[in-house]
Parts: C-alpha cells; sequence; structure tokens
C-alpha cells in the first residue's frame, strides 16, 4: 500500500521527514543561480516551503502544493510577506486555475509517487496542462542505486516525458540531501530538465 495523506501529515507533526533539511535541495539552488524562466512558478509537493520561498525572495510568483495540511501550514507561515501561495492538494487531482506557469518543479514529489505505488500516469498526465509552450519543467529524484526501496531509473525519468509534448529532455546524475537524526546524508539521483514543446 501506498502512503496516504495521513501518514504524510503524521510524519510531519511528528518530524520523521528526512527530506526536509531547511533549504532546497543543492542541485536545486544550482539551476537558480542562472535564473529560471518566470515570473510564474509551480513547486509540487513543496512541503514545509523551502523551495518556494527562497524563489519569492528573488522575485517569482510561486504555488506551491502538498497533500499534508501540517506541511502547508509551515510553509505559509515562512512566507509572510512573500509572493508565495500554498495549497493543500494531492498532486494525482490538481486544480491550479492560475496555469499555466512559466516553471514548474518536482523536488521529490514523482519519485515518491512510484515508490509508494501512486497514480504516476495521472499525476504526469496533468502536467502537460499546466504548462505552456516553452514551459521548462524540472524533476529531482532519488536513484534506484541508493537502494532501500527506491525505484527511479534515468530511463523510466526519460519515458515520463516523452515526444511530442515535450522536448530538449535531458537527465543528469544529482546528489539529493537528507537528514537522518541530525546526520546530513547524500543520496544518488537525478535531475531531469525538459520544456513543453512549441507543437
Amino acid at each position: 500500500m501506498g502512503e496516504t495523506m495521513t501518514d504524510y501529515d503524521e510524519r510531519y507533526r511528528t518530524g520523521n521527514t528526512p527530506w526536509e533539511t531547511g533549504r532546497p535541495q543543492p542541485a536545486i539552488t544550482a539551476l537558480l543561480e542562472h535564473g529560471i524562466r518566470g515570473p510564474k512558478v509551480l513547486d509540487l509537493g513543496c512541503g514545509t516551503g523551502d523551495l518556494a520561498c527562497t524563489l519569492a525572495r528573488r522575485g517569482y510568483h510561486v504555488t506551491g502544493i502538498d497533500i499534508s495540511p501540517t506541511a502547508i501550514e509551515r510553509a505559509r507561515a515562512k512566507a509572510t510577506g512573500l509572493t508565495a501561495r500554498f495549497d493543500v492538494q494531492d498532486a494525482t487531482a490538481l486544480n491550479l486555475p492560475n496555469a499555466p506557469f512559466d516553471t514548474i518543479f518536482d523536488s521529490g514529489l514523482l519519485h515518491n509517487l512510484h515508490r509508494d505505488g501512486g497514480d504516476v500516469d495521472t499525476y504526469l498526465a496533468q502536467l502537460p496542462g499546466l504548462a505552456e509552450p516553452g514551459t521548462k519543467v524540472y524533476v529531482l529524484a532519488i536513484s534506484a542505486d541508493a537502494g532501500h526501496g527506491w525505484t527511479i531509473t534515468r530511463e523510466y525519468l526519460q519515458q515520463c516525458f516523452p515526444e511530442p509534448v515535450w522536448d530538449d529532455t535531458t537527465v543528469k546524475d544529482a546528489q539529493v540531501e537528507a537528514e537522518v537524526d541530525d546526520q546530513k546524508i547524500t543520496m544518488p539521483g537525478f535531475l531531469l530538465r525538459t520544456s513543453r514543446a512549441y507543437k
């Protein structure tokens, strides 16, 4: 069985959230240094909003969604005074009237859906409708090489964003950070970049 909303919310309430490191993933931060397409950015699976708040401080208009009400409550508190809005939503049933976005981030959502037996196909099928031609999508995922039940391969990630809907798709090796028992750990992962095709 996959994790339900209650499971994720419970994990946030009890602090069992190794993916919450207090900052965006370094692989994503590196992208921001070069500037990303804006102004409208979507952060899917935003957690407590570290990436969304970082983007908002750089002037982007950010929408963050997460399935956990506890995470969203914390994100809203962090984002006081920033151009970021947060909403509790299930990634397989998105309702985002402010679409399309200029850039979409998935930092750790797809790999959890896949690992937990979630409806990845339904999630992916929604993404073209949240994009316009030229929209950039970035997906950071832990590699199956990390063990511990992780399931994502380079080939699988590429298959998730097929032509002709998406183009200029690349998948590069990346590191994914986590914190377990106050210790920082680094796992092998992938960073996918793709663009909504002009067709």
